[in-house]
């Protein structure tokens, strides 16, 4: 296979999510939780994979003719925000007047967010919350919070992706990243356990699932507070 096919597949790997992405939101339609979390987590992890194989074949250069950055915000705002948001409100952890409140902020904030081409940071972490609201929404499936406590989190998260707050992309952050990137991949594995147990209550992912996210969340602004260690000469 040469450069340009191995580069064109890439793209055609990417373009999977858009499918589970449907997959996600035909079983959020019926109501069925755990199943939209499975496929969402199945688009999750083609997300974390294509982003090294774009790189690894130089997909710009060999299939510049499909743009993979615009393929990959799309399905990303599908299954990181649009599909999530829909699953908090229609679930009832946000009741009435909260749940409007909730999908407007996510919905338009996020769409902002997404088109900023100021979200990455020198050291390829996110400037502001990056939008992962997939995320959010899977551990507050998971753990069942008090509906005051999940309106607060979604109010500070949206506020959150306009300050210069740090947040960490496991894989393509440097610093910690022997921590991170591990970090990241348990978390897809209890979100994923989760997911297939249909949120069972006292699932010992919902523990790993909290741990893994406070870590995520907060890793990159402790990496602002704690300034790094200089190379020795």
């Amino acid at each position: 296979m040469n450069r340009e096919l191995k580069a064109l597949a890439v793209h055609l790997f990417t373009a999977l999510g858009a499918i589970f992405a449907m997959l996600a939101m035909l079983a959020a339609v019926q109501e069925e939780w755990g199943l939209m979390y499975v496929w969402l987590v199945v688009a999750f992890i083609v997300d974390g994979i294509d982003g090294p194989l774009a790189r690894r074949y130089e997909v710009k250069k060999y299939a510049g003719q499909i743009d993979g950055v615009l393929m990959d915000l799309i399905i990303d705002y599908l299954t990181y925000v649009f599909i999530p948001a829909y699953a908090l409100f229609k679930s009832g952890l946000l009741p009435g007047w909260t749940g409007w409140i909730a999908i407007i902020l996510i919905t338009y904030t996020s769409a902002i967010y997404y088109a900023d081409s100021r979200m990455k940071t020198k050291d390829n972490s996110f400037a502001g919350f990056p939008g992962c609201w997939n995320m959010v929404v899977v551990v507050l499936f998971a753990t069942a919070p008090n509906f005051w406590f999940t309106l607060g989190l979604v109010v500070v998260l949206a506020v959150a992706m306009f300050t210069p707050l740090k947040f960490i992309h496991p894989a393509r952050t440097e610093r910690w990243r022997p921590v991170s990137l591990p970090v990241a991949i348990a978390w897809t594995g209890f979100a994923g356990w989760a997911a297939w147990v249909d949120f069972a209550p006292g699932s010992w992912a919902h523990w790993g699932l909290v741990v893994t996210s406070v870590y995520l969340l907060l890793a990159g602004i402790l990496q602002q507070i704690v300034p790094a260690r200089r190379q020795s000469a």
